[in-house]
């Protein structure tokens, strides 16, 4: 699959360039991608710390006074929630969220989500080579009309000028080559990628 390289500012660059079949030519699945994403989604959820009920506090279960006549609620033991020191009323508790996924399948809906980008969304561009100015950034992705959100992938690391200038244009998202996943990639609505990020992402299924 042979592909126009494009300037940053969407005109015409120099030259193609050839991309796999195998990596970008992959016929998406809506379940495979469904369950790609939960798996990312679940594994950036924290797990609460518990905290302590009723049962787990070590407190004395004595009645401490007279059910009758002392001019207060009858209570009946220190543990209760309403007093300091107390168990925790509806507290967290411990839940798991770190479920597992075959790396088959993560694998194979990275390719599902570059290829659903490369039917429809997927920008080459030789390099990332700007000045380190957010104002001039702006100006090119303006005429290239993208979309309101993009997200530019480069090789081993990010164009540091590149970098600094779109880190404060709202929509815009930077990742390396190794961080690239499929949350990220099809929630925007463009991808772009540059030479060295289509070498990288090839060799990481190739190897």
């Amino acid at each position: 699959m042979k592909v126009q390289i494009l300037n940053l500012d969407g005109t015409a660059g120099k030259g193609e360039v050839e991309l796999s079949e195998a990596v970008f030519g992959v016929e998406p699945r809506a379940d495979i991608l469904h369950r790609v994403v939960t798996w990312q989604l679940e594994k950036r959820r924290g797990t609460a710390r518990k905290a302590r009920e009723r049962s787990d506090v070590a407190r004395t279960g004595k009645k401490f006074g007279n059910q009758k006549g002392g001019g207060t609620a009858r209570h009946g033991d220190r543990a209760a929630p309403i007093f300091i020191g107390g168990g925790k009323a509806h507290g967290p508790r411990v839940r798991d969220f770190n479920p597992s996924l075959n790396k088959k399948v993560r694998a194979l809906g990275l390719k599902m989500a570059l290829s659903s980008k490369a039917k429809a969304g997927l920008v080459i561009v030789d390099n990332l080579d700007i000045g380190a100015k957010t104002k001039a950034l702006v100006a090119e992705l303006g005429k290239a009309n993208w979309g309101r959100k993009v997200l530019v992938i480069d090789g081993d690391a990010v164009n540091d000028n590149f970098a600094k200038a779109a880190r404060n244009i709202i929509g815009v998202n930077v990742l390396p080559a190794i961080g690239a996943n499929v949350y990220d990639i099809l929630k925007h609505d463009t991808l772009v990628l540059t030479r060295s990020a289509v070498e990288k992402l090839e060799a990481r299924f190739n190897g």
